[in-house]
């Protein structure tokens, strides 16, 4: 009998098949902490580092990817994402390979944010 893959788990491979080949070199995967435990499974079988950060409402953060990025990722990201800085979330969606001209107008948009909140 086939084991019935849920939706966000069919996500989960893709990024790890990413990951395998080099498309990506770190990944962030929101999901349900219901499968956590088939998540991490997954990655232990496939010896991928990773590290897990509770994000409230039952969700999990799930970031894997090569060691030096996880250190780093321990380092900076201690506290919920929505409460980075707008530094702190530049350096993130740069390491995650986001699209660099979006980052910095995100990163423009919060800095200038956080400016106007300070005055």
């Amino acid at each position: 009998m086939s084991e019935i893959v849920p939706v966000d788990m069919k996500v989960l491979m893709n990024h790890i098949y990413e990951y395998q080949k080099g498309v990506r070199q770190m990944v962030l995967f929101t999901f349900n902490r219901k499968f956590e435990d088939w998540a991490l499974r997954r990655l232990d079988r496939q010896g991928i580092d990773y590290l897990v950060q509770p994000v409230g409402n039952s969700r999990l953060n799930l970031f894997f990817g090569r060691r030096e990025c996880l250190d780093a990722i321990r380092l900076f990201v201690t506290k919920p994402l929505s409460q980075l800085t707008p530094e702190e979330d530049f350096i993130l969606g740069a390491m995650l390979g986001y699209d660099i001209r979006v980052q910095c107008e995100r990163y423009c948009h919060r800095k200038c944010r956080s400016c106007k909140q300070a005055q």
